[in-house]
């Protein structure tokens, strides 16, 4: 079945396939460790709240809502929206990821889009291939311009 992109108001979806099942790309959501590989410099929760440090400096606690493993991940995020991960399997091992953040601004929509490809990206790396591709300096954090952050 194709898939479909209808825009939404405050709404940024993106697809991403991985080579790993939808149970070992879970654990990259669901898991500190995982989070830390690709996303932030730490995502630590307790409690349904992850505390997320990152590499600009920027420090949030922000709740988790949905832990559904292995199909389905979200929690509040940056900017007052929420991110919601959506895990199929592919049919051959690997893993259709959907990405939905909901919440934003007009205005914020091609930053975010820019933002979540870093990501997103990253987290292809880390999954497929084991190699994280951050530079994991504060020097050199997106909100100065650089997309390897």
């Amino acid at each position: 079945m194709p898939w479909e992109y209808v825009p939404e108001p405050g709404v940024l979806r993106m697809r991403l396939h991985l080579q790993a099942p939808p149970e070992a790309v879970f654990r990259f959501l669901s898991t500190d460790e995982g989070r830390a590989s690709f996303w932030a410099e730490t995502a630590q929760e307790a409690d349904s709240v992850i505390h997320w440090e990152f590499p600009s400096g920027e420090i949030a606690d922000l709740n988790v809502y949905d832990k559904s493993a292995p199909s389905k991940f979200s929690c509040e995020y940056l900017g007052d929206t929420v991110v919601e991960f959506e895990l199929e399997s592919d049919g051959r091992e690997g893993t259709d990821l959907t990405v939905t953040q909901r919440g934003v601004p007009d205005e914020s929509l091609a930053p975010a889009a820019a933002g979540w490809s870093s990501v997103l990206m990253n987290l292809k790396s880390v999954v497929d291939n084991g190699i994280d591709l951050r530079n994991h300096s504060s020097d050199r954090a997106s909100d100065r311009g650089f997309v390897d952050n």
